[in-house]
């Protein structure tokens, strides 16, 4: 006997939602949308910052080098700001605990 699986569907990707809040392990949909709105804002802001400053520096080869280095930290800081003000500071901040140990991980042998 098999028995069938019906997949629901949900009006505006309820389920996606769903998913991701299983993935992130918070405990609202409304923490989930503001989780979202938190990474595109900080996107956004890196995106339009990136517009200001290489009016400053023209067309410099190095600029944009020098740009990837340097977001990194700005980019991390500005997650953890905007966390703070949509109420999900320590959402933010045990993500960004769980990424830097994922980067500067040693392996101990």
């Amino acid at each position: 006997m098999s028995v069938k699986r019906h997949k629901r569907k949900y009006l505006c990707g309820v389920s996606f939602i769903q998913k991701l809040q299983d993935r992130w392990k918070v405990d609202s949909p409304i923490k989930v949308i503001l989780i979202l709105t938190v990474f595109a804002l900080t996107g956004s802001t890196v995106v339009y910052l990136k517009g200001f400053v290489k009016n400053y520096f023209a067309d410099l080869w190095w600029f944009d080098i020098l740009y990837y280095v340097a977001i990194l930290p700005v980019y991390n800081i500005m997650l953890l700001m905007y966390g703070f003000v949509f109420g999900q500071f320590a959402y933010f901040w045990d993500f960004e605990k769980r990424f830097f140990a994922r980067i500067f991980k040693r392996n101990s042998k």
